[in-house]
């Protein structure tokens, strides 16, 4: 798997923030806590990193990814009873609009949860 030694370190930096704090935080306290996990693990971590959409080569929005890790990897954090289509499709559309191409969903819901995604530069 693509950057398979960064995500299990994310995912052990997942379970660890999960571990330490329960269910029943807002996504911000998890990105927090996450964040201090992470670079513990001397990851490169940006939290909150712009993402650009363009049409017809125009910008036309503006996002936000929780955290990129390593310029690899985007992480988007969730706080939901279950993954909803939508949350797994916000994961994809952040691929597509970077050159970034391998992606985590992560939910600090009532059971924990990871999704990984892949969306090769080649395909976009």
């Amino acid at each position: 798997m693509k950057y398979q030694e960064i995500t299990d370190r994310i995912i052990c930096s997942f379970y660890n923030v999960y571990n330490g704090l329960g269910y029943g935080f807002l996504e911000k306290v998890y990105g927090n806590a996450l964040l201090i996990e992470l670079e513990c693990c001397d990851l490169s971590v940006t939290p909150q990193s712009e993402i650009e959409v363009f049409y017809r080569n125009r910008i036309v929005g503006k996002y936000y990814a929780d955290l990129v890790i390593e310029n690899k990897i985007i992480v988007e954090l969730k706080a939901v009873k279950t993954f909803l289509p939508e949350h797994e499709a916000q994961l994809l559309n952040y691929l597509k609009a970077t050159d970034i191409e391998v992606g985590l969903l992560l939910n600090f819901g009532p059971t924990p949860k990871v999704i990984r995604k892949v969306f090769d530069n080649h395909r976009k």
